[in-house]
């Protein structure tokens, strides 16, 4: 065994035998289904920082690296019920790449694929010791050439490369240095009859270069794309909740504080963060706590129309539609703010909601990292409006009209400077701001809310065991209150909901230039 030519199983060994591991080992015979196939045998899974890449890609070389015996770490886990499992384990040549060590190896940046390649091809002449490889001074022809005069089964290679994208947030400018590794990844991949399986994993998805895209023969699983993996981008529910039995922790908690990354019908939790509360017992930001806010502060700050409204209106947990196909997948080549919002949801910022195309701040632990970013980015006016939220949401439960409206107002008049106000838009990202308390005894609010004979424009939903009132509101430019309330009732906003809950309010709010804002609340009487 080598350092990058079958490695072994010993890390993988460490995975299993920490306090907490939670079995994603069936993954391997879907990696199984590819062995071999041109068109799905290019894998690359790109996902946030601390959502287990690293154990997956350890996952992998443990059981298929030849030269070990890895059926004692498998044996007791899901792989091991599968028709294909023995067939593959242990009866593969890999070659174990992580590229973020290279980096501090090469003489430069420029010379990272050559740094590569020198210390692979060392190993692999090392090991197979055949003169005829002796005649070929780069990696992809003397792998051919091995390829070409084995006779036994399985006698192609299983590249598992983990930090593939490392280049592109180290160098993040220098076009030159990533064009030059993307032709190492052409040259090692492209028409190789040696690959039986290729499996990249980092952050960001492939580079959009032109005619560089000859690497785009990889299958992408991405944050926005997950396709058939998504429950091994972390977490399910159902793990954790598993989880927080066997620990003693509240899992209603837990969901408040590191569940929303949505992948379809699969929520999604950070690894990290769930591991360490189980551990340490004591719920904070603990995915956040390895990466300044400054990183975070960058993204938002940049000058793109209707970026910071987008984001205030996210505090208020709400959800911004994006179009992600125009984003080149790094770090600098943003032009829109769908390009910015893009970017964060594959950091982990953001959560995307493939069926809406909508982005939102998955959880409170994300949110908090937002609070401090904008708190030293200018955005004062925003967190004293935030701040007046959980006064302006008691009003609310008292039917307290007027003094809702005054706080909308408050709300307003703080956040002028960043949020435009001229429409009904304008008006639900003030309330959705106004209401940022909210999300402590509600769920996301419910945006356009399909309800009796229309859309209630924006919907709570108490959380599960907390004893508050739906709140149906609907919003009005340049009109009343009172017809506001009076269109919940015709339209029957309320009506159905009223299984799913206890009590529920009737928030009917508007804005009118001369009256400024007003607010009538009533509470939802049952068959009237």
């Amino acid at each position: 065994m080598g350092l990058y030519l079958n490695p072994g199983n010993d890390a993988f060994r460490q995975a299993v035998s920490d306090e907490i591991y939670i079995d994603k080992t069936d993954m391997i015979s879907i990696m199984n289904d590819r062995l071999n196939k041109p068109s799905v045998k290019f894998v690359c899974v790109s996902r946030p920082r601390r959502f287990g890449k690293s154990m997956a890609a350890n996952m992998l070389t443990a059981y298929y690296c030849r030269g070990c015996d890895s059926g004692e770490l498998f044996e007791n886990y899901k792989i091991a019920k599968k028709a294909s499992y023995l067939e593959h384990l242990n009866q593969h040549d890999v070659i174990y790449i992580n590229v973020q060590q290279f980096l501090r190896r090469a003489e430069s940046l420029q010379q990272l694929g050559e740094c590569i390649e020198k210390a692979v091809l060392k190993e692999v002449r090392a090991a197979f010791r055949r003169s005829l490889l002796e005649e070929f001074s780069n990696l992809p022809d003397t792998l051919t050439a091995i390829y070409m005069s084995e006779t036994r089964a399985n006698k192609g290679f299983i590249f598992i490369i983990d930090e593939w994208d490392c280049i592109f947030r180290v160098a993040k400018d220098n076009t030159s240095v990533q064009k030059s590794y993307l032709d190492f990844l052409r040259d090692l991949f492209k028409d190789r009859l040696y690959v039986s399986l290729a499996y990249m994993t980092g952050i960001l998805p492939i580079k959009k270069y032109g005619t560089h895209s000859a690497i785009n023969i990889f299958d992408e699983h991405s944050m926005i794309d997950p396709k058939n993996l998504r429950e091994y981008f972390g977490f399910t529910g159902e793990e954790v909740r598993i989880q927080c039995k066997k620990h003693g922790m509240d899992y209603g908690e837990v969901e408040i504080w590191y569940d929303g990354y949505q992948m379809g019908k699969c929520h999604i939790y950070n690894p990290k963060s769930v591991v360490d509360v189980l551990m340490w017992k004591k719920f904070k930001s603990y995915w956040t706590e390895t990466e300044t806010y400054e990183a975070l502060k960058i993204y938002i700050d940049q000058n793109f129309d209707g970026l910071k409204e987008s984001i205030v209106e996210m505090l208020g947990n709400g959800r911004c539609k994006i179009d992600p196909s125009t984003f080149q997948n790094d770090m600098t080549t943003l032009k829109t703010k769908d390009d910015v919002l893009t970017l964060l949801v594959h950091l982990g910022y953001l959560t995307f909601e493939e069926r809406t195309s909508e982005v939102s701040i998955p959880n409170l632990e994300v949110t908090q990292e937002f609070m401090r970013a904008v708190k030293v980015g200018g955005w004062d006016g925003v967190i004293r409006a935030l701040n007046c939220s959980e006064r302006l949401l008691q009003k609310t439960w008292e039917l307290d009209g007027e003094a809702v409206a005054d706080g909308i107002a408050t709300v307003h008049n703080e956040s002028a400077s960043i949020l435009k106000y001229n429409n009904e838009n304008s008006l639900t990202c003030t309330i959705l701001m106004a209401y940022y308390s909210a999300k402590d005894y509600y769920m996301n609010p419910i945006m356009e809310f399909p309800s009796g004979k229309g859309y209630a424009d924006v919907v709570y939903l108490p959380r599960r065991n907390v004893e508050r009132p739906a709140l149906v509101v609907e919003l009005k430019w340049n009109k009343s209150a009172a017809g506001a309330i009076a269109q919940i009732k015709k339209k029957q906003y309320a009506a159905w909901i009223k299984e799913y809950t206890g009590d529920i309010l009737l928030v009917g709010i508007t804005y009118n230039k001369k009256k400024g804002h007003e607010c009538i609340i009533e509470r939802y009487i049952k068959n009237k």
